[in-house]
C-alpha cells in the first residue's frame, strides 16, 4: 500500500470511500450497506441475498485478487497471488465500526446521506489533509478536523453534479482545505 492509503486505512476513511462508492455504483441506500471491521483482511466484500444466504469474496490479505475480478469480470485469470489456504487461517474476526473514535467514517457517511457535490469536497479535502500529514504539516488527529471544516464550509446542492461542477467543486475544495491547514500549527 502506499502511504495515502495507509493513512485513508488508519483513520477508516477507506471504508468510508467504499460505502459511497458501492452507494453510487450498484445504487442502494445507506441502510443497505453494512461497514465491516475485518482485521484479518480476508474477506474483501459480501452480499446478502433476500433468502438471507451470504455470498463473499475471499483471498489473502492482498487486493490484487479483488482488483483483478473487479477488472475481468465476468471472466475468471489466473490468480496473481498465493491462494487462500483455509487450514492456516485459524480465525475470521467481525466488527462494528467505532465511529466517535473514527471521525473520517462518521463523515463519509454524512457525504453519502447528503451525496451531490459533498463527496467530492470529502474527497478533495481528504487528499490535502492527507498530504499535509505526510509532510509533517498537521497531526494526525488534524486531518478529520480539516475535513470538516472544509465540509461545513461547502453549500450543499443534492442534484448529480455533471464534470464540470465536480471539478470546480474539487478545486474549491482543495484550496478551502490548504487554508484551513494554514491555520492549524504542528
Amino acid at each position: 500500500m502506499g502511504h495515502k492509503i495507509s493513512i485513508d486505512s488508519a483513520t477508516l476513511m477507506n471504508k468510508g470511500f467504499e460505502m459511497i462508492e458501492i452507494k453510487n455504483l450498484f445504487g442502494l441506500r445507506l441502510d443497505q450497506i453494512q461497514i465491516v471491521i475485518h482485521p484479518q483482511s480476508i474477506m474483501h466484500s459480501a452480499v446478502e441475498f433476500q433468502d438471507g444466504s451470504v455470498l463473499a469474496q475471499m483471498s489473502p490479505p492482498n487486493m490484487r485478487l479483488p482488483i483483478q475480478y473487479a477488472i475481468t469480470y465476468p471472466e475468471r485469470k489466473n490468480c496473481p497471488v498465493e491462494h487462500l489456504d483455509f487450514f492456516n487461517t485459524k480465525r475470521l474476526d467481525f466488527d462494528k465500526p467505532d465511529f466517535k473514535h473514527f471521525p473520517c467514517l462518521s463523515l463519509a457517511q454524512e457525504a453519502a446521506r447528503k451525496g451531490g457535490t459533498l463527496p467530492t469536497v470529502l474527497s478533495a479535502a481528504d487528499e490535502v489533509a492527507v498530504e499535509a500529514f505526510l509532510n509533517r504539516r498537521i497531526r494526525f488527529t488534524d486531518i478529520p478536523k480539516i475535513i470538516e471544516k472544509v465540509m461545513k464550509g461547502h453549500p450543499l446542492s443534492s442534484h448529480t453534479p455533471n464534470f464540470a461542477e465536480v471539478a470546480e467543486v474539487d478545486a474549491w475544495a482543495r484550496q478551502k482545505t490548504q487554508e484551513a491547514i494554514c491555520s492549524y500549527r504542528y
